[in-house]
């Protein structure tokens, strides 16, 4: 049942920040009820729940065309949240544009404003109804929908300015611990500093942040230049990700883990398992049959990088 839960994932989490976590943690962290029994937060928090988290990417502009649904959830909340900002930064993938000069990109979101707002997403929603934050990325937009509405009693104005009443204090606290929130009521402010009030919608059951994807329009010269593409391996980048998406020779899980690849030729099997919510044995499969079908090569040992080749098709 509810109360037999344990929480490995957790203390792992609270290990790697530094903190320790023992016999008395759910003491330490609130998480009992009154008689002593579990209360929701620590099933939010514990290694199985039931809590499912889509991030949908939908073709066009509209919610007709669904191209890609991940699933994340059924595990310690604080892992999850990691897997959608991984996942997510996959997805703010570079507009790349390659001049007579050098090749130039720049993100479709301010990664800073976009992290901030999937946590707070997280740590702001209200899960007595068991509904849960969820991630919808258009062709020309993100959106980011946390059930509940302004806590009781905040005007809209508090709101922007960082007033917190948190809905979910322990959460908060653990996120804080684990350094995944800064401040409280830092959150808000910082993703203003990037995107207007308007990209917030508020009603009685949900807050809904709407991110518009960045035009980018980058001069001849301009100083975002390739120079990492040049060191690790030829033009890495955001040209990559439509190639790979139109390769046809890869599954649609491949043609993940090599995006994650292009984005980082030095990334480890751990990260690329963490960020699509897969085991690592998996991720050597599908690297292993990249390899297979040519479009993969290893460049040194262990501290080596993926050298992606796509002149294969």
């Amino acid at each position: 049942g509810r109360q037999d839960l344990s929480f490995s994932q957790l203390k792992i989490y609270y290990e790697e920040s530094g903190h320790t976590l023992g016999k008395a943690f759910a003491k330490n962290l609130e998480l009992l009820t009154e008689d002593g029994a579990f209360n929701y937060a620590d099933y939010l928090l514990a290694d199985k729940n039931n809590t499912s988290i889509k991030v949908a990417k939908y073709s066009g502009k509209t919610r007709t065309d669904l191209i890609e649904s991940n699933e994340y959830g059924h595990e310690c909340l604080v892992k999850a949240t990691k897997q959608v900002i991984d996942k997510i930064a996959v997805e703010n993938r570079t507009n790349t544009k390659i001049t007579a000069k050098e090749r130039q990109q720049a993100n479709l979101w301010n990664p800073i404003a976009l992290r901030e707002a999937i946590i707070n997403a997280f740590v702001h929603n209200d899960y007595t109804n068991e509904i849960t934050p969820k991630f919808e990325i258009f062709a020309d937009r993100i959106e980011i929908t946390s059930a509940g509405g302004l806590p009781e009693g905040l005007s809209k104005q508090e709101f922007f300015e960082g007033f917190s009443v948190p809905r979910n204090k322990e959460l908060m606290r653990i996120f804080k611990d684990l350094e995944l929130v800064e401040q409280l009521g830092s959150g808000i402010p910082r993703i203003l500093e990037h995107y207007g009030k308007e990209s917030f919608g508020f009603s009685d059951n949900f807050l809904r942040m709407t991110f518009a994807a960045k035009e980018t329009t980058v001069e001849e010269g301009g100083q975002i230049g390739g120079v990492m593409g040049g060191q690790k391996g030829g033009a890495i980048g955001g040209v990559i990700g439509g190639v790979i998406d139109t390769t046809e020779a890869l599954t649609k899980r491949q043609k993940e883990v090599l995006k994650l690849i292009a984005t980082n030729p030095s990334i480890t099997y751990n990260e690329i398992a963490e960020a699509l919510g897969i085991n690592e044995s998996a991720v050597g499969k599908h690297i292993t049959a990249i390899k297979n079908k040519g479009f993969l090569t290893r460049q040194g040992d262990t501290r080596g990088y993926w050298q992606i080749n796509l002149d294969k098709n």
